[in-house]
């Protein structure tokens, strides 16, 4: 495509859920109490496993990292969409929509990492109890988030930096609420060949490698827990890694449905509803899961509460 056909875009226009005007207020309500129940259900988790030193053990340290990505992550979205409908705006500056889409990526990306993290966590807890403390060690514990934050920053990195050699063409309308990168490079007038080898080669090699992980280590924690004599047993070292499992089926199946349903049609009501739950419902319900299926952040959570409003 000729240079004439190609423009300098300065923004985008993010068409959200919905362009009628009537709906654009109960949209604000919803989004925005989304977003403060994730806010405060995040921090609860990271407040209640900080306070409690009974919780300072591994598990809950990948769960509070966990809730701090997943607040990091609906940060990056909601509130430039309440914004803009507050402004009755659609608009986001192409400096923004870059900026966004490359926190979007690290923080999900730190989210995969953290669930395959958590899943070997499992594993050595079930399948090796006795070796535990000195396999999962703080040490250890730091490495594997370090080790997950660089690879999720490069990752976003490079992702960006190729689509900023892009040229876009004048039609700049994303029908998402936020910047995705599938959905800018539908955008640009550029060969997006590359990009697009680039977005098959990560997703498969840290995707895939991420699912193996977690299906390699609950097919030996299955075996394991079947080998235990007692129903009671068998039943307790199922419930611990109830959440987990609960946690894992909404990331991978709501980020399945949103590249499922936006290679299947550009700007269908689908996807963009399957990306609002994978970008939003997901990170509000993450801490109810593991708040209401475990009684270790129930009973910190009471403790927590009950001292600052002694306190007041």
């Amino acid at each position: 495509m000729g240079p004439a056909n190609q423009t300098c875009v300065s923004e985008f226009l993010l068409l959200g859920l919905s362009e009628k005007p009537e709906q654009q207020l109960p949209l604000f309500g919803l989004f925005l109490g989304m977003y403060m129940v994730t806010l405060f259900g995040n921090l609860l988790i990271m407040l209640a496993v900080g306070s409690d030193s009974h919780l300072h053990t591994p598990m809950y340290f990948f769960i509070s990292n966990l809730s701090l990505m997943d607040l990091c992550l609906v940060s990056t979205t909601v509130p430039k969409m309440l914004a803009n409908i507050l402004t009755h705006s659609k608009a986001i500056s192409y400096a923004g929509c870059l900026t966004q889409m490359y926190f979007f990526l690290v923080f999900a990306c730190m989210d995969n990492f953290l669930l395959s993290v958590m899943a070997y966590d499992r594993f050595v807890a079930i399948c090796h109890p006795l070796r535990y403390v000195a396999i999962m060690d703080p040490q250890l514990c730091g490495l594997l988030v370090l080790i997950s934050c660089v690879l999720s920053l490069l990752t976003s990195l490079l992702h960006s930096l190729m689509v900023m050699n892009l040229s876009f063409c004048k039609d700049h309308e994303i029908p998402y609420f936020f910047c995705d990168l599938t959905q800018v490079l539908k955008l640009s007038c550029s060969d997006i060949l590359i990009n697009n080898i680039l977005i098959y080669f990560t997703t498969g090699l840290l995707g895939i490698v991420s699912i193996t992980g977690i299906l390699t280590s609950y097919t030996q924690i299955c075996s394991s827990i079947l080998k235990i004599p007692s129903a009671e047993g068998k039943y307790k070292a199922f419930f611990t890694c109830g959440s987990h499992l609960c946690v894992i089926s909404l990331f991978y199946g709501t980020g399945f449905g949103v590249y499922m349903t936006s290679s299947a049609t550009y700007s269908s009501w689908k996807s963009t509803v399957a990306s609002m739950m994978y970008a939003v419902v997901t990170p509000m319900l993450n801490p109810f899961i593991y708040s209401l299926r475990n009684k270790d952040i129930k009973d910190a959570l009471k403790k927590f509460i009950g001292r600052s409003a002694s306190s007041q």
